[in-house]
């Protein structure tokens, strides 16, 4: 311990007016007692934490038994020769926040024991002060030391404890990553693997029978990976990321997704049984597409099964136009504004099944004018108008243009 300086004024230490051979006394008392005071102060600990596990160095000597040693003299060492703030000796306490990170343990009890370690030191340091006649104002200040090098030692073991959970989290997102790849896979078919399933144990994954895949698109090229919760598989790694939700319909599943995952855009497959995951994915893909063309609304994460018409009718372009081609060859000549309006009165038409007041409704014209343009429908496409396949074709690709935005939405229409 060293002159401390206040503003302009220097405080001289009690520690550094005590006499040298007073000094040399101390320290060597200590360091002869060091050994036993260190086994006195494990005992407690194991008395006081007795489900603290017992790790062995190589030589076969208890790893905390070697650091309280190693503590204890790096301290009476820096005493003896009072040159700068305490040096925890590297290494051993590092490794002490390492092992409670990689055991799943907070910091707390680790900062507990070293508390009840100081507080020991402590009062035989004090006995042995009185037996060579330290000044007590030099012993207050070794309490004041003593603590100070409690928090390097906190320190030591904190930077130990974030390099395990570092390493930690970085094992677990490879294992996890893994796992939805082999989930993914598309040969992934009946039963979970063995590999499958020991792998999801592993990250402490329960195997569901049921799962939905999402695709997500990130709000900002750094975005922070949402909070979708332990349960929820997160891939970061694709330019658009990947999720796999487990058991999609459980209760309160939705709920909480929406929270976790607002501010962001995406898709999520429907449910399927696990060996069919690919499947899931490739309608959240599907439907991100759709969003990326403006066909599907954009802005948040949409759910497959609540955009069942769009995805079936959108998806395959080249058939519904190649369909369309054929359906509405009729309407070639019509010019695009008459052909356009003969093409919203047919759909009502065909979806309604009902008469010209009903369409008329529908499209907010005057049945009559809806009369009219029904003669001309039925003059055009003949008696194939009445062919049950026809009028289903017909409704599936002029849905599929209403869906693409190239016919008006009906004001009746739910």
């Amino acid at each position: 311990m060293t002159a401390a300086r206040t503003g302009t004024v220097t405080t001289r230490s009690a520690w550094h007016d005590v006499p040298r051979l007073q000094v040399r006394r101390f320290a060597a008392t200590v360091m002869a007692e060091a050994p036993g005071l260190a086994e006195e102060i494990l005992r407690e600990i194991q008395r006081e934490y007795p489900h603290l596990p017992v790790v062995l160095d190589d030589s076969g000597e208890p790893m905390a038994l070697v650091g309280i040693r190693r503590a204890i003299e790096a301290f009476v060492q820096h005493l003896e020769h009072s040159e700068g703030r305490p040096t925890v000796p590297p290494g051993v306490f590092q490794d002490f926040g390492r092992g409670e990170g990689l055991n799943g343990r907070s910091l707390d009890s680790l900062q507990a024991i070293y508390r009840m370690g100081v507080r020991m030191a402590w009062r035989r340091f004090a006995d042995i002060g009185q037996r060579v006649q330290i000044p007590p104002p030099a012993m207050y200040e070794l309490v004041d030391a003593g603590y100070e090098y409690l928090d390097g030692l906190v320190d030591q073991s904190v930077r130990g404890y974030a390099e395990a959970a570092a390493r930690q989290a970085g094992e677990r997102l490879r294992l996890q990553r893994r796992l939805m790849e082999l989930l993914l896979a598309e040969h992934h078919r009946g039963d979970p693997s063995e590999a499958f399933t020991e792998r999801a144990a592993r990250i402490g994954w329960p195997v569901p029978e049921k799962v939905s895949v999402g695709v997500l698109l990130r709000p900002a090229r750094e975005a922070m990976a949402p909070a979708v919760g332990q349960g929820v598989l997160l891939d970061m790694e694709y330019e658009q990321p990947r999720m796999v939700v487990p058991e999609p319909d459980a209760a309160g599943r939705h709920e909480l997704l929406q929270r976790a995952l607002a501010g962001w855009s995406g898709a999520i497959g429907p449910p399927v049984p696990l060996a069919d995951a690919a499947k899931s994915l490739r309608w959240a893909e599907a439907a991100v597409r759709l969003m990326e063309r403006d066909l599907l609304p954009s802005g948040e994460v949409l759910h497959c099964t609540e955009h069942t018409e769009a995805l079936v009718l959108l998806q395959p372009e080249e058939l519904i136009d190649d369909l369309a081609l054929r359906c509405l060859a009729p309407l070639a000549h019509c010019g695009p504004t008459h052909g356009r309006r003969l093409a919203e009165t047919l759909l009502a038409w065909l979806e309604t099944r009902g008469g010209a007041p009903e369409v008329a409704a529908r499209l907010g014209v005057h049945p009559q004018t809806v009369r009219y343009r029904l003669r001309q429908i039925r003059e055009l496409w003949g008696d194939e108008i009445d062919d049950p396949d026809r009028r289903f074709e017909l409704e599936l690709v002029l849905r599929a243009q209403r869906l693409r935005g190239e016919l008006g939405a009906f004001r009746g229409r739910r």
